[in-house]
């Protein structure tokens, strides 16, 4: 029993003696690992706060190796995609300042353009104006009482209006040119020098008046490369008769009452410019006017007018206040039918250009003016 009694002792002190060497190694390898697992994190804290050069050094333990390299790995492609944005930033900030200098210089040379072009519109417009009938010429007309109005919607408008008398034969024209700008103005002003030219020949058969225009205008269009045309309206008048001619809108025929008959000009012409020969669409309508008797002109300017609801002015709207004002001289029965259109436009931005020519026969005609 004694040597039982040392063996159990004995192995007792073995056990112990094992768990202490146990105890001791598994703390020295928890250490180890832990030293490890903290410089990784603090590597890694190092690394989120911008220290993009960070390297874990080597372990014996397979598993902290494999963290540690991964970890390595992972810092270093961080490292150079860090360097290679930053090369790609000082290269788009470069290429930033060389298209900021080159935008520079862009908008100054379209300032400059931009300066030119309104001045060349300004004297476009200008020009315009200066061609149009002067209300001392109107007034020499005898018989008739004429007045006209023009307000471009833009800095140079296409509209078109003149009031010519040649050899007792009074000539009323109105016409709209497609879109504005400087192509519209110059086929605008174009179009006033050729008509006034066939008056000056004279030519007074309608139909070969508007042939004879369509077709210079039309070879200048093509030699302009442009796509602009206009629908144009010839009244010729004389002795009690007016002569209506040409593809635009509607005549209004006012009588002395106020009453208005409308003429519609669709198939009495086509648009000048669109086509090299529209002789065979030319036709005309003769009307008789008795004293007091008068016609109004306009372009599509007034009728498709908006307010700010969106609502078109209107044609009828146009003739109620013709009719109404029609016992008026025709400057008077002009301003009013403008500031009604005014009034109802309102605050809204005009679009269009705005014309209208009103003439009345007075009384007391001579025949064969």
């Amino acid at each position: 029993m004694a040597q039982i009694y040392a063996n159990t002792r004995n192995t007792i002190l073995l056990c112990i003696a094992a768990l202490i060497v146990s105890v001791g190694v598994g703390f020295v390898t928890a250490s180890k690992i832990a030293r490890r697992i903290l410089a990784i994190a603090k590597a890694s804290e190092n690394l989120a706060g911008g220290a993009l050069k960070q390297n874990v050094n080597s372990s014996r333990i397979f598993e902290v190796q494999t963290l540690a390299n991964s970890f390595n790995s992972m810092a270093l492609q961080l490292q150079e995609s860090f360097e290679t944005l930053e090369d790609k930033v000082k290269e788009r900030t470069s290429q930033l300042a060389t298209a900021t200098k080159q935008i520079a210089a862009l908008n100054k040379r379209l300032r400059a353009e931009n300066l030119r072009m309104t001045s060349e519109l300004g004297m476009l417009k200008q020009m315009q104006q200066l061609i149009l009938p002067k209300p001392a010429e109107l007034a020499a007309i005898n018989y008739l009482d004429i007045a006209g109005f023009m307000e471009p919607a833009s800095e140079v408008g296409g509209d078109y209006y003149d009031v010519l008398c040649t050899d007792g034969v009074v000539t009323l024209c109105i016409g709209d040119v497609t879109g504005h700008g400087l192509e519209s103005g110059i086929l605008m002003v174009m179009t006033q020098a050729a008509v006034r030219t066939l008056k000056e020949v004279p030519e007074l058969d309608p139909v070969r008046f508007l042939d004879t225009l369509n077709r210079t205008l039309y070879k200048n269009i093509q030699r302009m490369n442009s796509d602009k045309n206009l629908t144009l309206a010839l009244l010729n008048y004389a002795d009690r008769k007016i002569s209506i001619s040409g593809q635009h809108e509607e005549t209004l025929v006012v009588r002395k009452s106020g009453q208005i008959e409308r003429i519609d000009m669709m198939d009495l012409g086509f648009p000048i410019g669109l086509d090299e020969d529209i002789s065979d669409w030319i036709s005309h309508v003769v009307v008789d006017l008795e004293p007091g008797d008068g016609v109004v002109l306009y372009t599509d300017g007034i009728p498709e007018a908006r307010n700010i609801h969106k609502n078109f002015y209107g044609l009828e709207r146009l003739c109620a206040v013709v009719s109404q004002n029609w016992h008026l001289s025709a400057e008077q029965v002009k301003q009013a039918a403008i500031d009604d259109l005014r009034k109802f436009i309102g605050s809204q931005k005009v679009f269009d250009d705005i014309t209208l020519l009103v003439l009345k026969q007075q009384g007391n005609i001579v025949h064969n003016l």
